[in-house]
């Protein structure tokens, strides 16, 4: 079924504004990088600029795998979603470009990158400079969100 089709069950997509809201309230998101078979995908914690971009730290070395498949491409997809219950639920996929980001403007963008999500464990690989800071670039983006029960569905107890 399209979308579309499913409006009659409460889908509805989300406007730009829904989605920017959406993105300041999340933190995790899973990426996904091109490769020549499936993609790979990546849990990530981001920061969001509150326009089009988004920032990720990459934690690991430079012969880390996910630096070298990001770095063989432009356009990435991130996925990141809420589920409070079956009958609320929001998901938002994103593509677009990614660059790393030199450490000479990483003070530029100290208050987005403070804005992530970060288990306590990455603070070592921080502390010893074991990481790299990529900027993501939102080319084209799709929300949609489920608020409500479906038409027709019984609320009361027979």
């Amino acid at each position: 079924m399209t979308l579309d089709e499913l409006r009659e069950f409460g889908l509805t997509r989300m406007d730009d504004s829904e989605m920017r809201d959406f993105l300041r309230n999340q933190r995790t998101g899973v990426v996904g990088i091109p490769t020549e078979g499936a993609p790979y995908l990546l849990p990530m914690s981001f920061g969001y600029d509150g326009d089009k971009r988004l920032y990720f730290t990459f934690v690991g070395g430079p012969e880390s795998r996910k630096r070298e498949l990001v770095e063989q491409t432009d356009t990435v997809r991130f996925l990141t979603y809420a589920a409070q219950s079956m009958f609320n639920w929001e998901s938002l996929v994103l593509t677009g470009r990614v660059r790393r980001v030199p450490e000479a403007e990483w003070d530029d963008i100290a208050d987005v990158l403070g804005t992530a999500w970060r288990p306590e464990v990455f603070q070592a690989a921080v502390d010893t400079g074991e990481i790299a800071v990529y900027e993501f670039t939102v080319r084209d983006w799709t929300g949609i969100k489920h608020a409500g029960l479906p038409p027709g569905f019984d609320t009361e107890v027979q």
